[in-house]
């Protein structure tokens, strides 16, 4: 395959499945009493509606040509906690939504792939795991427990008030902290998705 189709491959799995999670945490509050997502047209597959110009575009583009990865995220889903109907956990859900959909994804077409990948056409088996690849690290990444990520806010649905808020009140420095996070700890996160990746696919990584 060209060396020139891979990028694109990537980016347009990387922007499918931001969308696919941001709509993801758009239908858990819809579902648990919050039409907020919905009234704002946000749960929609059209990719515009989603992506963000810093977020989506011009960080993406930095870190893929400085160094061959690709960051980036797309804007949140709006809701209105105060409508949501179940309790203590509701935040939780809403916020699990989004690393579980990118989760269902990896494991769908990994699990193609470590089934059938031996008489699927090449095309399909690259893409396969680009998909796979992706959303398993977009999952890990989301529920890191720095906010603004997922992870955050699922950790402080089972923390005492005082140090919940508290975590949550570190939002204002979201972009900082976690990309000092992922600097001083993506040598550890890495294995991780490459040991995920061969468990579900039985592929190496």
């Amino acid at each position: 395959m060209p060396d020139i189709i891979q990028p694109v491959i990537i980016i347009a799995v990387v922007i499918l499945s931001i969308v696919l999670h941001e709509i993801a945490h758009g239908y858990a509050a819809n579902a648990l009493g919050d039409p907020t997502a919905r009234l704002a047209g946000r749960l929609t597959l059209n990719p515009l509606s989603h992506l963000d110009l810093f977020g989506s575009v011009i960080v993406p583009a930095i870190t893929w040509f400085s160094g061959g990865f690709i960051f980036g995220w797309a804007k949140p889903v709006p809701y209105n906690p105060y409508n949501l109907k179940a309790g203590k956990y509701s935040e939780a859900l809403v916020a699990g939504a989004g690393p579980a959909t990118n989760l269902l994804l990896a494991l769908i077409f990994g699990l193609t792939l470590r089934f059938f990948g031996d008489v699927l056409p090449e095309g399909f088996v690259v893409v396969g795991i680009t998909i796979t690849i992706v959303n398993i690290a977009l999952a890990i990444f989301n529920l890191i427990p720095v906010p603004p990520l997922d992870g955050s806010k699922i950790l402080a649905s089972v923390l005492p008030f005082s140090q919940a808020k508290f975590l949550l009140s570190l939002e204002r420095y979201g972009f900082l902290l976690v990309f000092v996070f992922l600097l001083v700890a993506w040598s550890f996160i890495s294995p991780v998705i490459r040991g995920l990746f061969t468990i579900i696919t039985g592929f190496g990584f």
